[in-house]
């Protein structure tokens, strides 16, 4: 039988199935259903902005929007996590997202932006409640590695995304799509309440749930506040938001440019946008053990910001011409470059602030993180309809990650953990 050390969560010795896997597999679940669902809009954008009378660049803003949705839980929706626990927050999650998506069904000019505000909204507690499980349960000579498999989940959503929604769309109609979408969540809901009980067992059940508390000042700056108790963190999330504002406009693009600039049919753009995702899968793996064999993630996100510019940069010479084997390579390193970097930069910040703070230095570390996603596919649609080419949007994004490597030159490679980490 296992003596109390081995069932702490984080010791080094709680490296066991019963421990931490059950908690890891219920947040992967949940980190892959609500990155299916944010993936709707984008996997079917040519459809949907037709459907809407939108012009194609369209897609950047509703991205946006959808990012907006996820910080406003970032910021105000701590005490959810509080008086839920993290596992009821991630449920409340995809149901906003499961809701979001069955709007989509109305025909009125509105709705996707309601939509995607609704979508981004169920993905907002991923972050900070799946950190704060997995902070609690997984050892600490393995985080960046279980962080990294957690965080594979998105792309893992990804391709679930891009193979099946577009192949639903051509085979039985757009609103199919729906239907899946809503059913999916619905089910992943169902299966994680089985671990609800054993996770949130230290939920604050005096936690009040009203407007004024979710709105309260003190409880929209906490997570900001949280962030200036660790000084080594600004530079780390100026990082993650030039990062995210490249990956943003991948996520948002890449099946509009294949249809629209490169000549590929939807379910032809959707199965390189998986190829995408699935070497992402991997990308994020890999790299999260990397980080734990070198002890910093630090040296890896050096490396991810020169070639994330590079691989931007080639992107923006893609033509209707290129082999269409050309393209799925080039999307698989897109996969590695420009998605996999956040499971060790949530690694990172976990691995930078108290255990006690981990929730609400997360969200707020997000939210930076999350002003990429907003201005990545928002600024990006702007320029592209101001000049109508998408290659002079990729040449730009390629120079933001450079800034990301200038900010990581001058981070220690191995800033200390915080006093006092257990």
């Amino acid at each position: 039988m296992d003596g109390p050390a081995s069932n702490r969560p984080g010791d080094a010795t709680s490296f066991r199935l019963g421990t931490w896997l059950w908690p890891l597999v219920a947040t992967l679940a949940i980190q892959t259903t609500t990155a299916f669902l944010s993936r709707l809009v984008p996997t079917i954008a040519p459809v949907l902005t037709a459907e809407f009378g939108m012009a194609p660049s369209a897609i950047g803003h509703l991205s946006a929007v959808s990012t907006v949705g996820s910080i406003i839980f970032l910021v105000a929706g701590a005490p959810l996590l509080r008086r839920g626990g993290p596992i009821r927050a991630l449920q409340i999650g995809l149901a906003f997202g499961a809701i979001g998506a069955a709007l989509l069904a109305i025909p009125f000019i509105a709705i996707p932006a309601i939509a995607s505000l609704l979508i981004g909204l169920g993905y907002g507690p991923s972050p900070s409640a799946g950190s704060e499980v997995l902070q609690r349960y997984a050892p600490k000579r393995h985080r960046s590695l279980v962080f990294s498999i957690k965080q594979a989940g998105v792309p893992l959503g990804g391709v679930l995304a891009g193979l099946i929604l577009p192949a639903l769309v051509e085979a039985f109609g757009w609103h199919s799509t729906l239907i899946f979408s809503v059913a999916a969540a619905l089910t992943t809901i169902a299966a994680v309440q089985l671990l609800r009980e054993r996770v949130d067992v230290d939920r604050d059940r005096r936690q009040r749930l009203d407007v004024g508390t979710f709105f309260a000042i003190d409880n929209l700056l906490r997570p900001l506040r949280a962030l200036a108790a660790v000084p080594t963190l600004p530079p780390l999330m100026l990082v993650g938001a030039c990062f995210a504002l490249n990956q943003g406009v991948w996520m948002a693009f890449l099946v509009t440019i294949g249809v629209t600039d490169l000549g590929l049919s939807l379910p032809a753009a959707g199965a390189v946008y998986a190829v995408m995702q699935v070497t992402g899968i991997f990308g994020r793996i890999v790299l999260g053990w990397v980080s734990d064999r070198l002890g910093s993630g630090i040296p890896v996100l050096r490396c991810v910001a020169v070639a994330s510019a590079a691989t931007s940069a080639v992107l923006s010479f893609a033509t209707a011409e290129w082999p269409y084997w050309m393209l799925c390579a080039l999307a698989g390193v897109a996969g590695i470059t420009v998605s996999s970097w956040n499971g060790v930069q949530l690694s990172e910040i976990a691995r930078l602030v108290p255990r006690s703070l981990i929730g609400e230095t997360t969200a707020g570390a997000t939210i930076l993180i999350f002003l990429g996603y907003v201005v990545g596919p928002a600024g990006f649609a702007l320029l592209v309809a101001a000049t109508g080419r998408f290659d002079i949007g990729y040449l730009t994004v390629a120079a933001v990650s450079l800034l990301a490597f200038g900010a990581l030159l001058r981070f220690p490679p191995r800033p200390p953990a915080p006093a006092g980490d257990d």
